[in-house]
């Protein structure tokens, strides 16, 4: 079974940057899908960003163009750069690993806020 632990949320500015990893323990396939979800206070959980063992990668509007999602294989971990966030990207953070089974993590937090 694989774990997925998130880390690197916490208060940001609008306008500053924040990266998030997400470190996958355990054998990942060779075959998955990876994505970032948000979940604000008082709403449904989001889909932001996902990306394939192929390197695709697709993005919410909401997010498409500040956002990027990366995969480092070699090191099992997911990144998510936030670069110019905004209040309204406040929220717990997890990700997701799609294998033959569906894994998350626990979530980070980040509050943006000046």
């Amino acid at each position: 079974q694989v774990q997925l632990v998130e880390s690197g949320g916490g208060l940001v500015q609008p306008g500053g940057s924040l990266r998030l990893s997400c470190a996958a323990s355990g054998r990942i396939p060779s075959f998955y899908v990876m994505s970032w979800h948000r979940q604000a206070p008082g709403k449904q959980r989001e889909r932001l960003a996902v990306i394939t063992s192929a390197g695709s990668t697709t993005y919410a509007d909401s997010v498409k163009g500040r956002f990027t999602i990366s995969m480092d294989n070699g090191q099992n971990t997911a990144y998510l750069q936030m670069n110019d966030p905004k209040p309204d990207d406040t929220g717990v953070y997890y990700c997701k690993l799609d294998t033959d089974r569906s894994n998350w993590g626990r979530g980070t937090q980040v509050t943006v806020a000046s």
